[in-house]
Order: C-alpha cells, then sequence, then structure tokens
C-alpha cells in the first residue's frame, strides 16, 4: 500500500495515479509494494530529520528510511516541496516532473540502487529517467 502524507499545505491531484503507476513500475521491476509512505514537507521539517538522524546539517529534497524486505518494497520517504519547486527552477523543469523524479528516486534506493560514485549517480539518473516514463499520463 502507497501513502500520501502531508505536513504542510501541498496536496497531490493524483494520488490513485501514482500509486497505480509506481506499482506498475515495481512490478515491471519484478518488486511488489508493502508499504510505502511519501511524507511531503517544508525544508525546515526535512532539516531537522537531516540533522537528527543522518547528521547532515545541509538542506536536502529527499531523505528516505528503507524498510524493503526482500523483493517488497517498503519505507518511508520525506521529500521537501520547496527543494523540489527551487530545484525544478535550477533544471529548467516542471515542478511535477521534478516531483516525480524525486519521488522515483526514493524507491529506486528502496530497490537498491545507489548514487555516491560517478558510475551510480549515473546509473541512478538512468533509472530515474525509465521511471518517469511510467508516471506520464
Amino acid at each position: 500500500m502507497i501513502t500520501f502524507n502531508y505536513e504542510t499545505s501541498f496536496k497531490l491531484k493524483n494520488e490513485e495515479f501514482l500509486e497505480q503507476r509506481i506499482t506498475q513500475f515495481l512490478k515491471w521491476k519484478l518488486f511488489s509494494v508493502g508499504e510505502i509512505n511519501y511524507i511531503f514537507c517544508d525544508d525546515a521539517y526535512l532539516h531537522k530529520l537531516n540533522v537528527k538522524f543522518l547528521q547532515h546539517d545541509t538542506l536536502t529534497d529527499i531523505i528516505s528510511f528503507d524498510n524493503t524486505l526482500g523483493k517488497q518494497i517498503g519505507g518511508d520517504i520525506f521529500i521537501s516541496v520547496e527543494r523540489v519547486e527551487e530545484n525544478a527552477q535550477d533544471f529548467n523543469v516542471s515542478f511535477d516532473e521534478e516531483l516525480h523524479r524525486v519521488m522515483m528516486h526514493g524507491i529506486l534506493h528502496f530497490m537498491g540502487f545507489k548514487d555516491k560514485s560517478k558510475a551510480e549517480k549515473e546509473e541512478m539518473r538512468n533509472e530515474e529517467n525509465t521511471a518517469l516514463e511510467f508516471l506520464k499520463d
């Protein structure tokens, strides 16, 4: 089950569509949906989590806490809507495209993809691009 939670005034317009498409993507990659929680928040909220749990005193667009069991994907994905908005402007893409990229980025981490090295970042970006195709209308 995928749930969408809000710690800010932002609200997704298409929760059911996104849940269906994320589920399809996972099935296509031979994974299943466990309990996935998206939590949309602001910079201050996510910054507190970043400091408390990761000891990083920086702003970030996403923090994910992985509870995946084997091929059953699960965990909490916290997303700063403010960071997504700013990144969309910086990367010259729509807010929705950047939001979807970040949403799938968290899922990809749960699937085992990393993004520390240059090669890992490139592989992650390629997987994000593939995943984004599933979220198109």
